[in-house]
């Protein structure tokens, strides 16, 4: 639970810019959080996402981690 928070604490930095209407959403056991791409956040925080279960996924333009999916 702690790893999830600290991610979400990372992405709400950006949550003026990501976030208007759908900030969070679930599919096919996977969590996506909209958020900036990793070129546009500091490499600290995009380092930290990863190290979090999280990864970029362009195609949503989101961060998606299976680990806080639906399972």
């Amino acid at each position: 639970m702690k790893d999830l928070i600290e991610a979400l604490q990372i992405l709400a930095k950006y949550a003026d810019d990501y976030s208007a209407m759908r900030p969070t959403w679930c599919e096919h056991d996977q969590l996506h959080v909209a958020g900036p791409s990793p070129p546009e956040m500091p490499v600290d925080d995009a380092t930290r996402l990863g190290q979090l279960s999280f990864r970029w996924v362009r195609l949503s333009n989101s961060w998606m981690s299976f680990r806080f999916g639906s399972w």
